[in-house]
């Protein structure tokens, strides 16, 4: 019996305009981490005994994962794909949907579809990969979707409703309604 495994497919490469901008946030700081664990490791390889320094093996250690984290975020980031609008058919989910499932127990979950690098399950942020999401693309509201869960029992969900958020143009200069120069119309 062998130990290989089949490669996971590759995550979705979409991202909101938010999500993206905390990547860049979080690529920054490991750069500015990075600077400060290598002091202090240059600090603690300088106080002789490698092999019993703990000071140095922990550095070792935390510069081990911060160089694996930036690795990551510099392989990932240039395949991104910023989803900064809204889709054309507001009625039917889509990326970056927010949406309201009703179970038949009566229970309300509020999910919103976003990319495999920003979910987050307190904020009840799930991936557009993931077999809820996958189920809930194009379906309009009133729709049924079925979908199994861990324990491989199968939850059937009622679509109450589907928003999306506002987007704004990041760098977008606003413009005075009175400042009309320069204005062919």
């Amino acid at each position: 019996m062998s130990r290989w495994r089949a490669p996971r497919p590759p995550a979705s490469p979409y991202i909101t305009s938010a999500g993206y901008r905390a990547l860049e946030i979080e690529l920054k700081s490991l750069w500015e981490r990075r600077a400060e664990v290598v002091q202090h490791l240059a600090a603690a390889a300088a106080e002789g005994d490698r092999s019993e320094n703990a000071e140095y093996q922990y550095r070792k250690k935390e510069l081990r994962g911060i160089d694996a984290r930036l690795g990551y975020l510099q392989r990932r980031m240039p395949t991104l794909k910023v989803v900064a609008s809204a889709p054309a058919d507001l009625a039917r989910v889509f990326f970056g949907a927010t949406v309201e499932l009703a179970s038949a127990a009566g229970v309300v979950r509020v999910y919103r579809l976003v990319g495999s690098d920003e979910i987050d399950a307190a904020r009840g942020d799930i991936s557009i990969d993931s077999p809820l999401a996958r189920a809930l693309m194009g379906k309009a509201p009133a729709a049924e979707v079925t979908v199994s869960g861990l324990a491989g029992q199968l939850t059937t969900y009622h679509i109450a409703a589907i928003r999306y958020a506002v987007h704004t143009q990041v760098n977008q200069q606003p413009v005075d309604a009175d400042d009309t120069e320069g204005d062919p119309l």
